[in-house]
């Protein structure tokens, strides 16, 4: 069943894509801002955010999980993707030449029929010692890109149908796309280390901070010697270029302090630094000095919240993924908010807002309310990623690595046996979640693990 809709998907994607790859962007070379979007576009743009922004992460993390759940999930969300697309090119209202948003499309075209032809190759059980390892590894990191590819298009959408970030406001948006997006990862990556990273932690001996500091020190050079572009030197470009030597300068020393697992407040400091500079730095616009304000104030105190954890709450010990603290879930959701704050304060952006006559108070709600609405879906595909698939079995059962209740994992010829993706755990029938399962004359599967199998069965391959 899951095999067939995989398939179905695969075959409708195979067949859209002319479609796409043929749309000629209705002939037109520029965007009208004063021709309405019209409700097919919204409709697409709607369907799109919900299959990007929701389905897809949730089908990723079912998929780490070996979910029975991850391959029709996904199926339904190619298939919701192709109908949204196909509406992108059927609309009435505002016309839009060829963009990246176009290209993208294309780009997460062949990327939606390579997933689905790799799990179709992983549902058939073949060459299983030696093509299918290094298939399944590809699948599981295209996997992986979707909800990166996601955001990119969306943020590339919102671009395409506001008519922002073209001709010479390409490089101001791009550069508050990227930070805004890099705060909001770095707030997704403390989330996921706090909930179910502190084991990996642990067995490298690394601690937070180093891994913040090399970042950052990486990050700070790139900025220190990309800022300026030839010309007279601006106030922003100097600031810009010395925000990249505070970086790299203070990512070096919070790489000493960390070694050997140590943790350390630097990286903490160099947000509440940034925040100030962003804080202070002045606009056109009042209402861009305000949200650019915002952000700043966002970032100190994020950075100071992250002190007060590290230094006071912890201990300046690691953190228990086993008792969260609700203090905890502050720092990361700060920094969630100033990038979503940095990633609406393009200069486009400001100057809709202004001559729509908003407010930077109006403004800064609806950011705060985005704010809460991503940081909803970063914790809750955490939260999914602890409860579901054979994480869900190992917390019932208190064994790691159970597989899920109502599957029973395929037999392997040696190796790891997590080393399948979910394709490896096949239906079976159950009477509960609770019940050893029936497959077939006197063969059990004791979910805990610690019972014997009876009569000769194994893993079993349906």
């Amino acid at each position: 069943m899951a095999a067939a809709s995989l398939a179905s998907a695969a075959v409708m994607l195979a067949a859209g894509f002319p479609l796409v790859a043929a749309h000629e962007h209705h002939n037109v070379t520029h965007i009208d801002p004063g021709v309405p979007i019209g409700a097919t576009m919204y409709v697409h743009m709607t369907l799109q955010t919900f299959t990007w922004g929701i389905l897809f992460p949730i089908g990723m993390v079912l998929g780490l999980t070996k979910s029975k759940y991850h391959v029709p999930l996904q199926s339904v969300g190619i298939v919701l993707s192709l109908f949204g697309s196909y509406l992108g090119h059927h609309h009435g209202g505002r016309e839009y030449p060829a963009t990246v948003h176009g290209l993208m499309a294309k780009i997460i075209f062949v990327l939606l029929l390579t997933q689905a032809s790799l799990g179709i190759f992983l549902k058939l059980h073949i060459m299983e010692t030696t093509v299918r390892p290094h298939i399944r590894r590809a699948h599981k990191v295209v996997g992986v890109l979707y909800p990166i590819v996601g955001w990119t298009q969306m943020l590339f959408g919102v671009a395409t149908a506001l008519n922002f970030c073209r001709g010479g406001n390409l490089g101001q948006c791009a550069a508050h796309y990227i930070m805004g997006s890099a705060f909001i990862a770095y707030a997704a990556i403390l989330v996921i280390m706090l909930n179910v990273g502190g084991a990996w932690l642990k067995r490298t001996g690394f601690s937070q901070e180093m891994l913040d500091s090399t970042v950052i020190t990486v990050w700070g050079i790139i900025n220190t010697f990309t800022e300026h572009h030839g010309g007279p030197w601006t106030h922003k470009d100097m600031q810009h270029t010395m925000m990249g030597v505070l970086w790299w300068a203070g990512g070096m020393l919070g790489m000493f302090l960390s070694r050997k697992g140590q943790r350390s407040f630097v990286p903490a400091i160099i947000i509440v630094f940034t925040g100030w500079g962003m804080s202070a730095h002045e606009q056109d616009l009042m209402i861009s000095s305000k949200i650019h304000a915002l952000f700043g104030y966002a970032l100190i105190a994020a950075g100071v919240l992250r002190v007060v954890e590290v230094c006071f709450v912890l201990h300046d010990g690691p953190s228990d993924s086993a008792h969260i603290r609700i203090f905890q879930h502050l720092p990361p959701y700060l920094l969630v908010l100033g990038g979503t704050l940095f990633i609406s304060a393009t200069n486009e952006e400001m100057h809709n807002a202004n001559d729509r006559g908003i407010d930077h108070v109006s403004y800064a709600l609806f950011d705060f309310s985005l704010s809460f609405l991503i940081y909803l879906v970063i914790t809750f595909l955490v939260h999914l990623y602890q409860n579901t698939g054979r994480n869900a079995a190992a917390n019932r059962g208190g064994v790691d690595q159970a597989p899920e209740a109502g599957y029973s994992q395929l037999a392997t010829r040696g190796g790891d046996p997590d080393a399948d993706g979910p394709e490896a755990y096949e239906l079976t029938e159950h009477g509960s979640d609770d019940d050893a399962v029936k497959i077939g004359g006197e063969d059990e599967v004791d979910w805990i693990g610690n019972g014997e199998h009876r009569g000769g069965g194994g893993g079993v391959r349906l």
